[in-house]
């Protein structure tokens, strides 16, 4: 058991505690001190029971300077390791914290598989052992500063490392380097790297193109909303940018500074969704860790969770995020004590919410109390009026990144684009045209690089044969348009003006595929 006694900061008020609990025969195996101002004491007392607690709470509560004893769930040095490593853990790069003698301090998962250890064998190995010909304490007394990009041999793999030097209090002279932390980048992905940082920093509402009157508008309406702290609810099909507009309203918000933290609940086991979102305590199952888990909710504590397809939840975790929702209070899988937090809620479904209420299926409780605020993303297909433009950015963000000169758009090419109906909509435009600018090597995107699979084509193409080139079905779309519109426009002038072309093309496209009253 773990308690937090909140006091005053006297001398010997710690030694008071102590020797209460000793008289009762307790043993603590573990004190800090901590709060804001070191008015608190925190004491690991494995042996302590519930009963025992009862009894003993009102003695400790008479020590001079105490003001109040209750349980928590984790030591402030449990909580900050717990920080550290979920921190480490999500950082995809090697990472490795050295002394100055050369010997591994800690490292996370992606260092301790380059490395071929386990994690908890890091601490003790010599870096001599994987780097032979680089004295790495070496370079950074030498350097004394942070380094960027050394390029090294580990593993028969090259690696760009950027090194941290790490200094004994707030000194910053060579004798007071304690050693360093080193991030390892693959070499061969330096410019997806790059890549990366450049769309890290762009990741509010500039980074978000309003090549359609539509997205212009619907990025308008969450400006607007993005400030409200209040939930928010985002309704829109896969890969339309449900997430990058729940980021850039967070960014927009009071809580922009604050951390943004996503879960997707579509796929995990009802058990592992609640643990990924409200943690465990200590020893809560078995295989649990023995110091307990943070939950991604505590982790973003005064700013935003992000919950992706919130329709797929459970029940039980339905009744967990409404209750959490009315009160900001949860308790962790395993706990008997509450935990309260100020995080904002931001939720997203291509499902009807609605619906599924109507079938039972989702909380009607729940729904209004996510749907304060409300945003559609509408489908690619909806905006092609806007998608030369935003495939035109696509091209050139490509581009950067491989290192290439930066190709073009051939008509047909666009046209293929604007004719395909796009069920995975912004991603999967995104993706096809990365792949289309490495295909490519004369400097014009065709048809041929556009690698898009021919199913599932919309009703809009019902009855047109898409096995054929790219003229014969645009031929075929064009004959049905003008086929469609002649009976509104019965001549080759007014249907002209309508469409916004010459009478001549209008004339002879008529008499190409045969459609009655083509003379002007």
């Amino acid at each position: 058991m773990r308690l937090r006694v909140h006091c005053q900061n006297r001398v010997g008020i710690l030694r008071d505690i102590v020797a209460l609990l000793a008289d009762y025969g307790v043993n603590v195996a573990r004190g800090e001190v901590g709060g804001e101002h070191g008015n608190a004491i925190y004491l690991h007392v494995p042996q302590l029971l519930h009963a025992q607690l009862a009894t003993l709470k009102p003695s400790l509560e008479q020590v001079s300077g105490v003001f109040g004893v209750r349980r928590v769930s984790l030591m402030p040095s449990e909580r900050h390791q717990l920080e550290l490593e979920a921190l480490l853990s999500s950082l995809s790069d090697p990472v490795m914290s050295i002394d100055m003698e050369g010997h591994l301090v800690a490292a996370n998962r992606a260092a301790s598989q380059l490395l071929g250890v386990r994690v908890d064998e890091v601490p003790g190995l010599s870096l001599n052992r994987y780097l032979p010909e680089l004295d790495l304490p070496e370079v950074i007394r030498r350097n004394n500063a942070r380094v960027n990009g050394l390029r090294i041999r580990l593993k028969d793999a090259t690696y760009l490392a950027d090194i941290a030097p790490l200094h004994r209090e707030h000194h910053d002279d060579v004798a007071s380097l304690a050693g360093a932390v080193v991030t390892l980048h693959s070499a061969d992905r330096i410019g997806e790297r790059i890549y990366q940082v450049q769309r890290q920093e762009m990741r509010g509402f500039e980074a978000m193109f309003a090549a359609s009157p539509r997205l212009a508008s619907l990025i308008h309406e969450a400006r607007r909303m993005a400030p409200l702290d209040a939930p928010l609810l985002i309704f829109g099909e896969t890969g339309t940018g449900k997430e990058v507009l729940a980021r850039a309203c967070h960014l927009a918000s009071q809580r922009g500074q604050a951390p943004f933290m996503a879960l997707n609940c579509a796929g995990l086991p009802e058990s592992m969704a609640e643990t990924e979102l409200f943690g465990y305590a200590p020893g809560a199952f078995d295989g649990a860790r023995p110091e307990g888990k943070l939950g991604l909710l505590e982790l973003t504590a005064g700013g935003t969770i992000f919950l992706d397809e919130v329709g797929e939840m459970s029940p039980r975790l339905q009744a967990k995020l409404l209750r959490f929702l009315q009160d900001g209070g949860f308790r962790r899988v395993g706990a008997d004590d509450e935990t309260y937090l100020d995080v904002r809620v931001i939720c997203a479904t291509q499902q009807d919410l609605l619906a599924l209420c109507g079938q039972g299926l989702f909380r009607q409780d729940l729904y209004h109390r996510l749907n304060v605020l409300s945003l559609s993303v509408p489908p690619l297909r909806d905006c092609l009026d806007g998608i030369e433009a935003l495939a035109g950015h696509f091209v050139d963000r490509a581009a950067r990144q491989i290192g290439c000169a930066l190709p073009t758009l051939s008509p047909a090419a666009l046209a293929r684009m604007a004719s395909y109906h796009w069920p995975g909509n912004v991603r999967q435009l995104e993706n096809v045209l990365f792949q289309a600018v490495s295909l490519c090597e004369t400097g014009v995107i065709e048809p041929a690089h556009l690698r898009l699979p021919a199913s599932g084509a919309p009703a809009g193409l019902a009855g047109i044969d898409l096995d054929g080139s790219l003229n014969d079905i645009l031929g075929e779309v064009e004959r049905r348009v003008l086929a469609s519109l002649y009976p509104q426009h019965p001549s080759s002038r007014q249907l002209a003006r309508r469409l916004g072309v010459s009478h001549t093309t209008i004339a002879n496209k008529l008499n190409r595929y045969g459609i009655t009253g083509s003379e002007g």
